[in-house]
């Protein structure tokens, strides 16, 4: 017997690769135009700040992303001895990515709200699927967002973390990055990270959206 495809389902997974390939573009290219900013030229030597999502694409990662709205990119290469100031570089380049991850989940939520009789069947076809796509784009960049806060090597929250640390300390710290991926894909495979960081996902969009529709609507 021949399995119907659920059309309503691939069309879901195309718009969700679609939020994610943009979300994390958006991601390393603020990583990388923060940097330059700071005075480190390396990511823009490496072509990175390219709006094009192939240049960041890890493709392990995007596909976490599409289907756990948790995942990564390829990192943007970055040499903090090059910052004006070393310690604020470091900080400024890692909340960057983050950063312009809420940022355009917010955006997406704004243009939500302004389309808000999107989720009626009155607006036809075309509106519900730019709606969808709006959802999935906000969710993405959260989920995102908020992953890359963790403070464990190599995420973004760990570098920020590593600044305020005592100098032994923060070697050690650091030291750890080589095992940090190991360690963050045993949580979320064996462990309740992806659980949790879930709950966080909605907890976060669900406020970030009535806030937003509160002072829109």
């Amino acid at each position: 017997m021949l399995k119907i495809i659920n059309w309503a389902y691939v069309l879901q997974i195309f718009l969700s690769a679609a939020a994610a390939l943009i979300a994390i573009t958006v991601h390393e290219v603020s990583h990388g135009y923060v940097a330059y900013l700071m005075g480190d030229m390396t990511a823009k030597q490496d072509g990175r700040l390219s709006l094009n999502p192939l240049k960041h694409l890890d493709w392990i990662g995007a596909l976490c992303l599409i289907f756990f709205h948790i995942g990564w990119a390829k990192p943007v290469p970055i040499n903090p001895y090059m910052f004006k100031n070393r310690k604020k570089g470091i900080i400024y380049v890692s909340l960057a990515g983050p950063a312009s991850n809420f940022l355009l989940a917010i955006l997406s939520m704004i243009v939500m709200c302004f389309l808000y009789p999107a989720s009626s069947m009155s607006i036809g076809t075309v509106g519900i699927i730019f709606y969808s796509f709006l959802l999935s784009l906000s969710a993405v960049n959260i989920g995102l967002g908020i992953f890359n806060l963790i403070p464990i090597p190599p995420l973004d929250g760990s570098k920020v973390l590593a600044q305020f640390l005592p100098l032994k300390a923060k070697i050690a710290y650091l030291k750890f990055e080589r095992y940090g991926g190991l360690l963050l894909f045993l949580l979320i495979y064996f462990g309740r990270l992806s659980e949790y960081l879930n709950i966080a996902l909605n907890f976060v969009f669900n406020h970030l959206y009535q806030f937003i529709s509160g002072v829109i609507l």
